[in-house]
């Protein structure tokens, strides 16, 4: 599984303690505003507010909270005006990083992500350095204990998805973004409930990163991914199994 994949899962193996959940709270509130100001109030005309939102409730996240932000991006509640930018940059190993913001002070926030970035043997990189070694795709989790393989497979690729697979715990489906929504939908339609989904980047091609650099990368994600401004972080990764079984 790409290490894009291989990071989320770290995330969802850990849990969300208070703190974590607050964080992530944060930054669903951030998206769930913006989609509503970019393309209006209506889960229904919005699909960037429709994937906002069922990440949100996803998260268990109560619905006045989502209610509010929605508010604030149609302007009917006063908000903060976050900006969408990226930063590129390379991690222990050379690899490759993707970092994906909404922010109310890009100062800040830069200076933010160069410290993580130089504490663990990174560096900041220009526009362009590695954006294109990323494919914008979406991709859906479903809980392998629930649901047997030709099920998924069948109802993922008769509803349009590009590949789905599987490590025994779940199944990952990979679709290009036009196909998402209808993936989404052929899978209700066919009784399968997704565990998660998103619009992500994925790599084109992986670079193997094992021991210490592993071990730093993971941190220097970890430490990206605690900042309130960062919505996501890819990578080019392929992690060393060893070093991800230890940090789950």
């Amino acid at each position: 599984m790409a290490g894009h994949n291989k990071w989320s899962k770290i995330k969802r193996k850990k849990g969300v303690n208070d703190a974590r959940r607050g964080a992530l709270f944060t930054k669903l509130i951030r998206e769930i505003t913006v989609a509503a100001r970019e393309g209006g109030g209506s889960v229904d005309f919005n699909a960037r507010l429709r994937l906002a939102v069922d990440t949100a409730k996803a998260a268990s996240m109560p619905q006045e909270n989502i209610d509010r932000a929605i508010k604030k991006g149609t302007g009917e509640l006063e908000g903060v005006d976050y900006q969408e930018t990226t930063y590129e940059g390379y991690g222990p190993g050379g690899v490759a990083l993707f970092i994906e913001c909404l922010t109310d002070n890009t100062n800040r926030t830069v200076a933010d992500v160069r410290f993580a970035l130089s504490k663990n043997d990174g560096s900041l990189g220009t526009d362009g350095s590695v954006a294109w070694q990323f494919d914008r795709k979406g991709q859906l989790v479903i809980d392998a204990t629930r649901y047997d393989e030709d099920t998924v497979f069948e109802a993922a690729i008769d509803a349009g998805a590009e590949d789905v697979a599987g490590d025994g715990e779940e199944f990952v489906i990979t679709t290009e973004p036009s196909a998402f929504a209808a993936v989404q939908q052929g899978l209700r339609e066919a009784g399968i409930e997704v565990s998660s989904a998103e619009l992500t980047r994925v790599a084109k091609n992986e670079v193997s990163v094992s021991g210490q650099e592993a071990e730093k990368l993971l941190r220097l994600m970890e430490m990206l991914d605690d900042l309130d401004d960062v919505q996501k972080v890819h990578s080019n990764a392929d992690i060393d199994e060893a070093v991800l079984a230890e940090a789950m």
